[in-house]
């Protein structure tokens, strides 16, 4: 026996009253579509990491250059976003409570409001976990628990110990007192050049007191270091704004994607027909 199909209705008190004091989100359906939005992300990411570090090489000259590398993590970030926003919000349209006596431009309005806010929650908790782990991972860093010896964070280590470069050998245990004071004098210098001439100048009486270099040596060498370390660091820093503004766009990308997703799937709902 074939059972006619019929178009879901209700009474029309239901109607009235049902719809006008529902709510307009369905977090049941909007979590359910963050949760798989997050999932995908962090599969997509991994698998991203995974090609990535299959054609680098830590040698020079070999593998992928680093400017082809940044182009294609950024083109994958992009990619990433928009598909796993795009299927969490579609579910979340899927999934959703069916409104029946909503206008058309309300219930897209809805639909629209539940893949903005998939987007929303899947981006919270994806950087929730992920700084997490960030944080698990730098918690287990050995310290050596000298305090003698400036974090890596102060004083910029590879530039202070190109201060301190010499011929002479001598006890290691020599140097850490004037490493330490001479990082935190280039630390200040860095941050405020234009301030920082009596501090080169002394920090410029330290290196040719441990290296045997010239005066004149030692404050071309402090010099020196102080612009090259400027300059990475403004490297760094543009690189930093580039790919902050990358992500932006990413997860602006990402938004879109949901919200309009989610308008697909609640459309495709509101047409299925109970038999």
């Amino acid at each position: 026996m074939q059972v006619a199909s019929i178009e879901h209705s209700e009474s029309p008190v239901f109607d009235q009253w049902g719809d006008v004091h529902s709510s307009g989100v369905s977090w049941g359906a909007v979590i359910g579509g963050a949760f798989v939005a997050a999932a995908l992300s962090l599969i997509m990411l991994a698998l991203g990491a995974g090609f990535g570090l299959s054609v680098v090489s830590p040698w020079s000259n070999v593998g992928a250059s680093a400017a082809t590398v940044g182009m294609a993590a950024i083109i994958w970030l992009i990619l990433t976003e928009a598909v796993a926003s795009a299927m969490g919000g579609y579910l979340a349209g899927r999934l959703r409570t069916k409104w029946h006596a909503i206008h058309n431009d309300e219930v897209h309005f809805r639909d629209t409001a539940n893949g903005l806010l998939v987007w929303a929650v899947a981006v919270v908790m994806t950087v929730a976990f992920l700084a997490a782990a960030a944080a698990s991972m730098v918690g287990v860093v050995p310290n050596s628990g000298d305090a003698s010896i400036p974090p890596a964070s102060e004083g910029n280590p590879y530039f202070v110990d190109r201060l301190f470069r010499t011929d002479h050998t001598g006890p290691a245990n020599d140097d850490l007192a004037a490493r330490a004071e001479a990082a935190q004098i280039f630390s200040h210098a860095l941050l405020r050049p234009d301030a920082s001439s009596a501090d080169t100048s002394y920090l410029a009486q330290l290196v040719a007191a441990r290296t045997g270099l010239s005066a004149s040596d030692a404050q071309k060498r402090v010099s020196d270091t102080l612009a090259d370390a400027t300059q990475a660091e403004d490297t760094a820093r543009k690189a930093t704004s580039h790919l902050l503004l990358w992500i932006f766009l990413a997860l602006l990308i990402g938004a879109f994607c949901a919200s309009y997703a989610a308008t697909i799937g609640g459309r495709q709902r509101d047409h299925v027909k109970l038999v």
